[in-house]
C-alpha cells in the first residue's frame, strides 16, 4: 500500500471530526444549535467541539508530515530501484469510496451550514404516531396531581404536559371545562379536527419524540405543519372511540410564525 494510501483514511477521519466540530460551534454562536440537540447538553457539547478543533487540526499536521517524510523516502528509493509494486486490485474501489465519503462529509456540513434549520413535520409527526394513546418516556408524570385540584397552577402547561396529564390518567373528568393556551403545529385528522404537535426531544433531534392534543374548530382547519396558538377549554372527545378520552374545544385558533424554540423538553 501506497503512503498516500495509507494516510488517506486518516485524514479524511480527522478532516470529518473538524468539519463536524466546526459546524457544532457555528450552529452554537448563531444560536441554532438547540435546534438539534438538547439545551442542557450545549455547554457540554460546545466545549468537546472546541477541544476537537485544534485536536483534529494537529492531527492532520501529523499526517501531512508523516505523508511528506513518507513520499521522500520512496522518491529515494526510486532512484536506486527501477520499476514498482504494482498496485493493488482494490486500489480503485478504495480511492473511489474515500471521494464518496469526502462528498458526503462536504455535503452535510455544507447543509448544516449553508441551509435554515428545519424542525421535524406533519409527516414525520405521523409516521411516529402522534395520537398514540402511550406516549413512551417522553411525557412523564408530570402534573397528576392536578386532578380535583384547583390550586395548581397550569399556565405554564405544554402540550407535552396536558398529554401526559390526559393519557396517564384514569379518571379525566376533573379536567374538563379547564381553559388551556397553547402552541404547536398543525397535524390534520380530519372531520374539522387536527392534532396540536410538538416534538420533545430528551438528547437530540434523533430521538424526538411528538406529542399531541386533539383540537375541534368551528373555524376552518390550518394548513398541516403551520404553528397555531389555539386557546379554548378541555372537553369529552366527541369521538368515543377515541384513545383520547379529551380534546381542545377551540375558542380561537391563531396562525403564527414557528417559534425560535420549536421543541418541548
Amino acid at each position: 500500500m501506497s503512503s498516500s494510501e495509507s494516510t488517506a483514511p486518516a485524514a479524511l477521519g480527522l478532516g470529518s471530526v473538524l468539519a463536524v466540530a466546526l459546524c457544532t460551534l457555528w450552529l452554537a454562536v448563531v444560536g441554532h444549535l438547540d435546534l438539534y440537540i438538547n439545551p442542557r447538553y450545549a455547554v457540554f457539547t460546545v466545549v468537546l467541539a472546541a477541544v476537537a478543533v485544534p485536536a483534529a487540526v494537529a492531527g492532520l499536521v501529523v499526517v501531512a508530515r508523516g505523508h511528506a517524510h513518507a513520499h521522500g523516502d520512496t522518491e529515494a528509493d526510486a532512484h536506486g530501484v527501477h520499476g514498482g509494486r504494482p498496485g493493488g486490485a482494490g486500489r480503485p474501489v478504495r480511492v473511489v469510496l474515500g471521494w464518496a465519503a469526502a462528498l458526503v462529509t462536504i455535503g452535510v456540513t455544507v447543509a448544516m451550514l449553508v441551509l435554515p434549520p428545519a424542525t421535524l413535520s406533519a409527516r414525520t409527526a405521523q409516521q411516529r404516531s402522534v395520537d398514540a394513546a402511550t406516549l413512551s418516556n417522553a411525557t412523564g408524570a408530570q402534573g397528576v396531581s392536578l386532578l380535583g385540584s384547583d390550586a395548581v397552577d397550569t399556565s405554564d402547561y405544554g402540550v407535552k404536559d396536558w398529554a401526559a396529564l390526559i393519557r396517564q390518567s384514569t379518571d379525566t373528568s376533573a379536567l374538563v371545562g379547564k381553559r388551556v393556551e397553547l402552541t404547536g403545529f398543525v397535524v390534520p385528522a380530519g372531520d374539522g379536527s387536527f392534532t396540536l404537535t410538538r416534538f420533545v426531544i430528551s438528547c437530540c433531534a434523533v430521538d424526538a419524540q411528538p406529542v399531541g392534543l386533539g383540537v375541534t374548530t368551528t373555524g376552518a382547519v390550518p394548513d398541516a405543519d403551520r404553528w397555531v396558538t389555539v386557546r379554548g377549554s378541555l372537553v369529552a372527545n366527541p369521538d368515543q372511540s377515541a384513545a383520547a378520552r379529551i380534546v381542545v374545544k377551540a375558542s380561537s385558533v391563531r396562525q403564527i410564525a414557528q417559534p425560535s424554540d420549536p421543541y418541548e423538553y
